[in-house]
């Protein structure tokens, strides 16, 4: 058979792949045809599923509209995958909180193995190992334990700043490296270097990836259709296993590599205190099996590439809402004059007398989630809620996009309104803007390091930059065409813009009078 013929036949495999695995999920459902209905929902076609009008680029989007149809829990399908979408925070919370012994679990996917993301604790089925992650994670990670990153995450937020003022059309890059020096020196002990560390660069490209692979579609895709992934690399039209080849690369390199560092500092005496660092002491001399240290392994890896994402992602919102809301910025930089002055610059203490910062911090969480669909849940067993029933194995998606723009909760919810946060007395409300953390025992575990260093970060940067539009050649402001990434996470493409000392004479050595931090920091090792 010629290579162009067994190509023209790939169709006909799809196509009755799909109507079998159709069949039979109908077959296995028909058990509960005496039972509650599914929820409502756009009706399905045969074998392809809610694949008409479905934004495969935003599917927040679609699921948020079609929520205004059929209401807060819909039920579609892509392929052979059942998904129960709830857009209500209420129902989230009474589904994924309340019954969180049927609904901690990770849907099937597919994808994980063959690229390499099997090491991930989000995605992890709920279980022991699971379990020994998130134990780890919390010795380092809880409420009280982050409070002695504050030094840290204070002096890389000033480095930060020494870097935007040096080099602000760099932006992008420092907003990452600030995101990652942070969790690199919580989990593994590592200075990061300023500019170019080849281990952030390492986990740039691996979440690039990352975040392209861990969609719904492309599980059902590689579910439905396993053969794709057997196909020879060099075949033309195997993209997935091209991509398969080079996503296990980089997961291996971003896990193994500061892995490694640690253990060389510890062979050395040179470790330290980390998480990982303290974790492998621990285990020392009973851990015959490895299985503690490839826990160990994995967890770190996990927290390392998900703060990767996330906060730097948060940041860009951030620098987004400033430039289209200048009035906000100007608000929020004339409290932090008032509380700190001239002659330094913000730190943790100040933090309460300044909730207007806050509550832009909170806004922009809102405003545009960085994880608009959360990470999907599964239905361990078949369940009845709220008269629907919910067939096991589901999974489930808490549309955060949906709960962002509830508009009895948040009126006018395109608009960036801090005050939204305030009461009328000018305190914070009780609004935590939570459901941008996840729900119930799958909730975010670094969600008090992230909001640490995001406040950080955002608090420098408006006591120290002005965030404009760029200038035409004639010096008239530019409206920016805001592209948005694809995939689990979404955040503003680069995009061109003015970050403009709001005083005309600072310079790195007035920075470093006003933090007493060098330009550079010294480096504790080099990754081998």
């Amino acid at each position: 058979m010629s290579t162009s013929h067994a190509l023209s036949l790939i169709p006909v495999f799809c196509v009755a792949f799909a109507i079998v695995t159709y069949l039979t999920r109908d077959r296995e459902k028909s058990d509960f045809e005496n039972q509650a209905s599914l929820p409502p929902g756009p009706r399905p076609l045969p074998v392809v599923g809610n694949v008409i009008g479905f934004k495969t680029d935003e599917p927040w989007a679609t699921y948020t509209e079609w929520s205004v149809i059929y209401g807060d829990i819909l039920y579609s399908r892509f392929l052979g995958q059942e998904i129960i979408v709830i857009s209500s925070e209420e129902l989230a919370k009474a589904l994924l909180e309340r019954r969180s012994s049927n609904y901690s679990d990770r849907p099937f996917n597919p994808v994980m193995e063959p690229f390499g993301l099997t090491y991930s604790s989000a995605f992890m089925h709920y279980g022991n190992r699971w379990r020994l992650h998130r134990r780890l994670f919390h010795q380092v990670m809880r409420a009280e334990a982050v409070l002695e990153y504050r030094p840290l995450q204070l002096r890389k937020a000033r480095q930060l700043l020494i870097d935007l003022l040096d080099t602000p059309e760099d932006y992008v890059a420092h907003l990452a490296t600030y995101s990652n020096s942070i969790v690199m020196d919580v989990v593994y002990g590592y200075e990061a270097k300023p500019r170019n560390d080849p281990v952030i660069s390492v986990v740039e490209r691996s979440m690039e990836m990352f975040v392209k692979v861990v969609t719904l579609q492309k599980a059902a895709i590689v579910g439905s259709f396993p053969f794709l992934l057997s196909l020879p690399s060099w075949l033309p039209g195997a993209s997935l296993k091209r991509e398969a080849i080079s996503t296990r690369r980089l997961s291996e390199d971003m896990i193994g590599v500061p892995f490694r560092y640690v253990q060389q500092s510890l062979a050395s005496g040179n470790a330290k205190p980390s998480m990982v660092a303290n974790a492998l002491q621990k285990f020392s001399g009973r851990d015959e099996s490895g299985y503690f240290e490839q826990a160990i392994k994995e967890s770190s890896g996990t927290a390392f590439g998900a703060s990767s994402e996330t906060s730097s992602s948060t940041m860009l919102v951030f620098i987004l809402a400033m430039i289209n809301n200048p009035r906000v910025q100007e608000r929020a930089q004339a409290e932090i004059d008032s509380v700190v002055g001239a002659d330094r610059l913000p730190n943790f203490e100040d933090r309460s007398s300044m909730p207007f910062v806050d509550a832009v911090l909170r806004e922009t969480l809102r405003w545009h989630p960085v994880l608009p669909l959360g990470v999907p849940h599964a239905a361990t067993d078949s369940d009845v809620f709220e008269g629907y029933f919910i067939p096991r194995g589901a999974t489930i998606l808490p549309n955060a996009w949906a709960m962002s723009r509830n508009e009895e909760k948040y009126p006018g919810p395109e608009e960036f309104r801090p005050e939204r946060f305030l009461s009328p007395d000018g305190e914070l409300n009780d609004d935590t803007v939570s459901f941008a953390f996840g729900f119930g025992r799958r909730i975010c575990v670094g969600r008090y390091l992230a909001d640490a260093s995001i406040w950080s970060a955002v608090v420098s940067m408006l006591a120290v930059f002005k965030f404009a539009k760029p200038l035409d050649d004639m010096g008239r402001e530019v409206e920016i065409d805001v592209q948005w990434s694809t995939g689990i996470t979404s955040h503003p493409v680069p995009f061109p813009c003015r970050i403009i000392p709001r005083v005309a004479t600072m310079s790195a050595k007035t920075l470093g009078q006003m933090t007493n931090i060098s330009d550079s920091a010294p480096l504790r090792g080099e990754l081998r």
